[in-house]
C-alpha cells in the first residue's frame, strides 16, 4: 500500500449548487479595468493551488506593470492538496494604501464568491485626485469584482488515489466499492498471490469508503491510505 495522492481532483464547469460537494475556483485568468477620478486600475484573478503560486502571480504583475503605484492584493489558497476540513491561507495587502482600503474589499470579493485556490491582485495608476478611503474601497472592490464576473468557474472535489494489496478472494468485493465518480478504478496490477488495486475516492466520499474497506478486514489500510484517524 502506498500514500495517497492528495494532488488530484475531479472537476465540473460552473459554479452548480452551493450544496455540491468540492470548492469553487477559477479555470484561467480574467481580467478588468475600470477608471475612477483619473486612476486606472486593472484587476486579475488566477488560479492559485498554493501560496507560491499566488505569489508568482503577483510578482508577474510587479515586473510587468513596475509604473503602477500600488500593487494590492488578496488570496485564499490550500485547499486543492490539503481537502475539505483543510486551512484555507487568506492574505491579503494595501501595499501603501491607507490601511483597509484596497486589501480587504479584494478579500471580500473571492470570500462573497466563495472562491478557493485563487489570487487576485488589483494594479492601480494613481491619475492625481485622491479618492478618499471610501471611494479606495468601491475602487478596488468594484475591479476585483468585475474580474471575478469574468471568470470561468470550475468546481474541484480533491481525491485521494489509494493501492490496496487483496487477495483474489476479496478482489470481488473491492471492485463493487467502485461507484463513478465517486470512487473510480485508478489501476490494477495481477499477480500470483493476489492484486494491487488502486482506488481514485472522491474526499467527500472517503469516510464511506474507509468503513466498507474497515468491512472487509482492510481496516488499517484504508484509515492509513485516507488520512483518518
Amino acid at each position: 500500500m502506498t500514500a495517497p495522492d492528495r494532488t488530484g481532483v475531479s472537476e465540473a464547469d460552473g459554479a452548480g449548487d452551493d450544496a455540491a460537494p468540492g470548492y469553487l475556483t477559477a479555470r484561467k485568468t480574467a481580467w478588468a479595468e475600470l477608471e475612477e477620478k483619473g486612476s486606472r486600475f486593472l484587476a486579475g484573478i488566477a488560479p492559485a493551488p498554493d501560496e507560491a503560486a499566488a505569489r508568482a502571480f503577483l510578482d508577474r504583475l510587479r515586473d510587468e506593470h513596475p509604473d503602477a503605484t500600488h500593487h494590492c492584493y488578496a488570496w485564499r489558497v490550500g485547499r486543492r492538496d490539503g481537502g475539505p476540513g483543510a486551512p484555507l491561507v487568506e492574505r491579503s495587502s494595501d501595499d501603501g494604501e491607507p490601511g483597509g482600503t484596497a486589501g480587504a474589499p479584494i478579500l471580500e470579493v473571492l470570500r462573497g464568491r466563495k472562491l478557493e485556490d485563487v489570487a487576485a491582485v488589483v494594479v492601480r495608476w494613481y491619475g492625481g485626485t485622491n479618492l478618499g478611503k471610501g471611494g479606495l474601497v468601491r475602487a478596488y472592490g468594484g475591479a476585483a469584482r468585475a474580474a471575478a464576473e469574468a471568470l470561468t468557474l470550475v468546481r474541484r472535489v480533491p481525491v485521494a488515489k489509494i493501492d490496496l494489496e487483496v487477495g483474489y478472494d476479496l478482489l470481488g468485493a473491492v471492485m463493487r466499492l467502485v461507484r463513478p465518480p465517486a470512487v473510480e478504478l485508478a489501476g490494477e496490477s495481477y499477480g500470483d498471490a493476489g492484486v494491487t488495486v488502486t482506488l481514485a475516492v472522491r474526499a467527500d466520499h472517503r469516510n464511506e469508503v474507509a468503513a466498507q474497506l474497515a468491512d472487509l478486514g482492510l481496516k488499517e489500510a484504508a484509515a492509513e491510505a485516507l488520512g483518518l484517524p
